[in-house]
């Protein structure tokens, strides 16, 4: 059983020397471990200081792309080289490498086909009170979302077997926590969520400024995913917030005129009217728009098929 563990980096020449010395060198049912560096166009030392860590795998982006797109890029690269499981963890030292093993045992024990570890979010003592309560509601939001458990969704620890990788696609360029788990879900993967600690924090983090920030990237990808993988859902929800109000009108408009008409024999209710056309056609347009959302979801399911098995010969079951 081959492992690899990834490691995304950005400017992180200070802190990946305490990320790799961290990462165990031998683990239960585990044959090969290996280590993998993907610079995403860093401008410092990162990738002298991998080289002098003596990391053999190591994939130059050239430019910034994105830790989206380097996240791909290095499933890519593991599974080129044999990975029957690869673990992803961050350049900045956040997550303890030893708890890699507690990542890897759901997938050893074929009960998962991707582990997300699970943070002390309210026992972690750098996470303000509002952040603790942002990484809840949003963790809530992407389970219903998604249809998992996962306690920590934005959690970038995680382990994911060779058939997880071969199905996984990520769309966004802000980051693939979230996207992926939304993916696995809707694809009946196995997902699980296993607790894990984490070190003392050592820089901000490079995704975003500040919580307004983080709270606006992470709605907007959850609202795009959601109109990408459930479209009539989404458009349905949206359908209802006018075709109940039309409703309404309607019956308001019945009740009136042909129920009690002696009561105001002179009025149009021609505002109520226009009112009611728009919100129908609105409500019946988002209905159209949930088809078509459905047909082209149709369409992406099998291009994904498709990419999946244009890996599979690529790289090999």
């Amino acid at each position: 059983m081959k492992l690899f563990i990834q490691i995304p980096c950005l400017n992180e020449e200070e802190t990946l020397p305490l990320v790799i010395n961290d990462l165990p060198n031998k683990i239960d049912g585990i044959d090969d471990i290996q280590v993998l560096v993907i610079d995403d166009g860093s401008t410092d030392n990162t990738l002298k200081t991998a080289e002098n860590l003596g990391v053999r795998h190591i994939v130059k982006l050239g430019t910034n792309r994105g830790l989206a797109y380097a996240f791909m890029s290095g499933l890519n690269y593991c599974l080129e080289h044999g990975a029957d499981i690869v673990v992803n963890t961050d350049g900045d030292n956040q997550y303890k490498g030893e708890d890699i093993a507690r990542l890897v045992q759901p997938i050893l024990d074929d009960k998962a086909d991707i582990v997300v570890g699970s943070r002390p979010i309210m026992k972690h003592k750098e996470f303000s009170l509002g952040k603790k309560i942002l990484q809840l509601l949003g963790s809530m939001t992407l389970r219903l979302i998604s249809k998992t458990k996962i306690k920590d969704a934005p959690s970038g620890f995680r382990a994911m077997s060779r058939k997880a990788c071969f199905q996984t696609y990520v769309y966004s360029r802000f980051s693939y926590t979230m996207e992926t788990l939304i993916q696995a879900g809707n694809s009946n993967m196995r997902v699980r969520s296993v607790d894990v600690r984490v070190n003392q924090k050592t820089r901000k983090s490079r995704l975003f400024r500040n919580s307004f920030e983080h709270v606006s990237k992470s709605s907007a990808t959850i609202m795009n995913m959601f109109v990408l993988y459930r479209p009539g859902r989404f458009f349905s929800i949206i359908a209802s917030l006018f075709l109940i109000p039309a409703l309404i009108l309607g019956i308001r408009f019945i009740y009136l005129v042909f129920i009690t008409p002696e009561s105001d024999p002179e009025r149009t209710y021609i505002p109520s009217l226009i009112l009611l056309a728009i919100f129908s056609f609105i409500g019946i347009f988002s209905i159209f728009l949930g088809i078509i959302g459905e047909l082209i979801k149709q369409q992406r399911k099998l291009m994904e098929d498709i990419n999946q098995n244009l890996k599979e010969l690529k790289f090999g079951k």
